[in-house]
């Protein structure tokens, strides 16, 4: 049920998540969350500067009421949910700048004022990390 991956700051996205909120799949029979990770990849592949997040994915974040859902974690920092996105290369890439941007702060909290545009209204929960809760 779990499989390893590479501690350290990632982008966990849900790959089987509908592609919007009325459709499941695209006309080629793609859930959103495929689209999203693949839209991911490609933009770090194109831009080296986002490569030190890692891309991971898994089927079913839980969080069904919602779509295109990513878990943005480090190691020893607060944790957050996103959902709702639509699976192009803008919010892969807000996605990205913001998982970088929490990957380089002390605790996982990324002042406002950095949020790319693309990320703001899309939060879900945060997290904290074990042994820990926010205050």
């Amino acid at each position: 049920m779990l499989t390893p991956v590479t501690p350290g700051p990632s982008v966990v996205v849900c790959n089987t998540c509908r592609l919007s909120a009325d459709e499941r799949e695209d006309g080629e029979g793609q859930r959103g969350g495929a689209l999203l990770e693949a839209a991911m990849r490609a933009v770090q592949d194109a831009d080296p500067t986002l490569r030190g997040v890692e891309v991971q994915s898994m089927p079913c974040l839980f969080a069904c009421s919602r779509h295109c859902t990513v878990h943005i974690r480090a190691p020893g920092k607060v944790g957050y949910v996103l959902g709702d996105f639509t699976p192009d290369e803008h919010a892969a890439r807000a996605i990205l700048e913001y998982a970088a941007r929490h990957a380089e702060s002390e605790h996982g909290r990324v002042p406002f004022r950095e949020w790319p545009q693309g990320v703001k209204g899309h939060f879900i929960t945060r997290t904290p990390p074990e042994g820990y809760v926010c205050t």
